[in-house]
């Protein structure tokens, strides 16, 4: 408990001051100090000792992925039937489905090559878990803490997952609060902003004016937002870590000179070009953690999993690694920076794609291990909530700022909602 107080404030000083901040004069002794640290874990705070301000649901949001080849068809529907994600104009509702179940029997064929499905379920479920642990302790003020997982496109769904929270007592003229936690460091209006438009219809459906008559019930949930976290301390330092554990797999001679990959979910052109913040927090991520490691290894920031024919951020991954291999550059790491398990995207694009086909499978190019149950950022999840849990507000500055080209009305409906919960915590 000592440890984790000195911890919390400088990843709070670290995280305000952003990327520029070496963190080689913050981080160091607290991973040692996190490598000590007692893995046992007190019993979680039970509802019938809430505090005075308990219990505290706490929703990690994603993108999710289906978990069995049954389930990819779905998946894909409803993936591109979302606009926010895949823009494709007046024919979505029809172009969309189309795509959809064009490529599902491919996409079955690569669920079916890492196992029959995706195990984003699983380390989502266990690190929502395990940080609930570690703030039932850190934070008994909001204890109990209840962990849920919302996904966008795949089970368990928002829609199911808030009437989950009714079951539980939460809202429903019982009041209770509900932080709802982004899995996507970086904020992008595809991804996060689409997981919270799909919160707010379901809010409104189940709990809202549609449902009650009132725009604002009495008991309704309490809602507040991490919408983004792209530069905290734990997280550049679990990123560095398992770095620094591929490249000790290097020969000494060559280790300094191995180039490193940091590869993200690619954005179509239409959605940066309107003003998405993803691109720059992805860089922010990135130079944060090279800080971390000392610069001393070439990097660059590089994009992946490009769909249909519209320009879409680059340069791919694929084509940079084929294109660098080529120049008898072969020492090199891909580095998942925007993803927080293995999924589909590290599994299959980056596992079997990129360095089984694209690289040839060649002995000089690996990928660090996801950071799916990793301590040090289970560590850093609790940080976050606990930070916010403690600040009193409902989302950053940030996120009430809409994109300079951004006519949604649905975008402007959902900010101003959240927004409107400050009074209410």
């Amino acid at each position: 408990m000592a440890l984790r107080v000195p911890f919390a404030q400088a990843c709070r000083r670290a995280t305000l001051n952003g990327p520029s901040v070496s963190s080689a004069s913050i981080l160091p002794a607290y991973a040692s100090r996190w490598r000590r640290r007692n893995a046992t874990v007190a019993p979680s705070v039970t509802q019938a000792s809430a505090s005075s301000k308990g219990p505290t649901a706490v929703v990690f949001m994603n993108m999710g992925g289906p978990s069995t080849t049954d389930e990819v068809g779905s998946f894909l529907s409803m993936l591109f039937a979302d606009a926010d994600l895949i823009p494709l104009g007046r024919l979505q509702n029809y172009i969309g489905p189309l795509i959809a179940r064009r490529r599902t029997p491919k996409i079955q064929k690569q669920y079916a090559e890492i196992g029959g499905g995706s195990p984003i379920r699983k380390w989502s479920e266990y690190q929502a878990s395990e940080m609930c642990k570690i703030l039932d302790k850190t934070s008994p003020g909001t204890a109990p803490h209840k962990p849920y997982v919302a996904f966008r496109y795949a089970n368990p769904l928002t829609e199911d997952m808030y009437k989950q929270l009714l079951t539980d007592g939460f809202g429903g003229g019982n009041g209770g609060r509900a932080i709802a936690f982004t899995q996507y460091p970086q904020y992008s209006c595809s991804t996060t902003g689409s997981s919270l438009n799909e919160l707010w219809k379901w809010r409104n459906r189940l709990e809202g004016k549609r449902a009650t008559g009132e725009v604002d019930p009495e008991g309704a949930i309490k809602w507040s937002v991490i919408d983004r976290w792209p530069v905290h301390s734990g997280l550049v330092e679990a990123f560095a870590q398992n770095i620094e554990k591929t490249l000790a797999t290097y020969p000494e001679e060559r280790r300094d000179k191995v180039v490193l990959l940091f590869s993200a979910h690619s954005l179509p052109m239409s959605v940066v070009n309107r003003g998405d913040t993803y691109p720059a927090e992805v860089a922010a991520t990135v130079y944060a953690v090279m800080q971390r490691l000392g610069m001393k290894n070439q990097y660059r920031l590089v994009w992946q999993s490009q769909v249909g024919p519209q320009p879409w951020l680059g340069a791919q991954t694929s084509d940079t690694v084929k294109n660098l291999m080529k120049k008898n550059i072969t020492d090199l790491v891909l580095i998942p920076i925007a993803f927080t398990s293995d999924h589909i995207e590290t599994l299959f694009e980056l596992d079997k794609e990129v360095i089984g086909e694209d690289a040839e499978g060649h002995e000089g190019v690996k990928r660090i291990e996801s950071l799916n149950g990793n301590p040090v950022f289970i560590e850093a999840l609790a940080d976050i909530a606990k930070s916010h849990l403690e600040s009193g507000v409902p989302c950053s500055p940030q996120m009430l700022l809409r994109c300079p080209g951004c006519v949604s009305e649905r975008c402007l409906g959902q900010k101003a909602f959240f927004a409107g919960q400050e009074q209410r915590l």
